[in-house]
């Protein structure tokens, strides 16, 4: 804080006063701390990588996860989930940062190319919805993460039919759809996870059929 003085004249006067002024600093915030990043090498935790998930990232169950397209500034995030296996949903070859991320750690890639049409175009494939499904299931491929290319219609098509096996009422069903779709929803993929037959996975374990809603 620093003071200064200035004179001045009165109505033409000899008389001076004297006024004080205070001049104060602006009082700034201080600096935000930057963002947490953090690595795993070894036995060494290391801090160096930005953690940041991919577009709509969820925990679905016990190591099954769901996003949006994954791309480099996620693999970080990614390594951290210890993958097994990704389901991925789309046509289009997967990029070659991708794939040569899974290989460097071992991540198998199960692609079930679904097109992405827009209503009222729209033909979900339920052989393919129902091959993936059985991936999802199986544990041996866990951890696994479920993606498509914004983590809404055709993850959360799989995920809708995944929640039928686990017993959720069509309400609490539509209700995640539209939480991750949002003002993308689609009566279609609601009409097809509502007539989706999940007769055929009734052998399933116990474990997967108890979350109920």
């Amino acid at each position: 804080m620093t003071k200064f003085d200035r004179e001045e004249e009165i109505n033409g006067s000899d008389t001076c006063r004297t006024i004080e002024v205070e001049v104060v600093e602006s009082l700034s915030p201080p600096p935000r701390p930057p963002p947490l990043k953090l690595s795993y090498s070894g036995d060494n935790f290391e801090v160096d990588e930005l953690f940041l998930p991919p577009l709509n990232f969820a925990m679905v169950d016990n190591d099954i996860f769901r996003s949006g397209f994954p791309d480099t500034a996620n693999f970080s995030f990614l390594e951290s989930l210890n993958l097994c296996s990704i389901v991925y949903l789309c046509p289009e070859p997967y990029p070659v940062p991708n794939m040569e991320f899974l290989k460097s750690n071992g991540i198998q890639l199960f692609q079930f190319g679904i097109e992405g049409y827009k209503e009222p175009f729209v033909n979900i494939p339920e052989d393919k919805i129902r091959e993936a499904l059985k991936v999802v299931l199986d544990v041996r491929n866990h951890p696994l993460l479920i993606h498509c290319k914004r983590g809404k219609h055709r993850t959360g098509c799989l995920v809708g039919c995944l929640r039928k096996l686990q017993r959720w009422c069509l309400t609490s069903v539509f209700d995640e759809y539209q939480r991750f779709a949002a003002a993308k929803t689609r009566v279609s993929d609601q009409r097809f996870m509502e007539l989706f037959d999940v007769s055929s996975f009734k052998h399933l374990p116990m474990s997967f059929l108890s979350s109920k809603r």
